[in-house]
């Protein structure tokens, strides 16, 4: 049995779910978020315990795909509805800078132009030095799409590492020019 699948996923406080027609729906308050459910997999929901069961039909390899597949997405909507996802982005190099302007974020990166970048209607982008970008909202898959579509104007280059990267992420750096005898 698949070790992601099998686990039960919590329901917070105050979440209302329902099951109709192979689409589980979560709700709390004006969040709300659906998931269409593939025949294959049966979801199970003791509100009494508040928790969400998943099992599948048979073993066949689909099967314990989407098994792990969909207990990992309903997961991500529990989470994403109580404490929400941020993603972190640091700017590196000389004259780079971000700013936040009438819901758009202005980024200087050494283009002849400032590149403005509206965001979707979930996400909030919070500049909190000019070097630092923090991006927040209740849908992993749309934080994480907004991160790489703002990295992606500017991504770090190998020699001195400037660009726009992830607060963990780690650039390998490569050597310059060898000097010549």
């Amino acid at each position: 049995m698949s070790r992601i699948g099998k686990l039960p996923v919590n329901v917070p406080a105050g979440v209302d779910v329902q099951f109709k027609n192979n689409t589980l729906t979560v709700s709390q308050g004006k969040r709300k978020f659906e998931q269409p459910i593939d025949p294959l997999i049966t979801v199970d929901y003791d509100k009494a315990a508040g928790v969400i069961q998943f099992t599948r039909a048979n073993d066949t390899k689909q099967c314990k795909m989407l098994h792990g597949l969909y207990r990992s997405l309903v997961h991500n909507m529990m989470v994403g509805l109580s404490t929400g996802y941020s993603r972190e982005l640091e700017i590196v190099g000389v004259g780079l800078r971000a700013e936040m302007k009438e819901n758009q974020l202005n980024l200087q990166l050494g283009y002849s132009h400032a590149i403005v970048f509206i965001p979707p209607e979930n996400i909030q982008i919070v500049v909190e030095k000019p070097t630092s970008i923090v991006i927040k909202g209740h849908d992993k898959q749309l934080v994480g799409q907004v991160a790489a579509k703002i990295r992606s104007f500017r991504p770090p280059e190998p020699y001195k590492g400037k660009g726009i990267k992830y607060i963990e992420e780690v650039v390998r750096r490569k050597a310059g020019k060898a000097a010549g005898k």
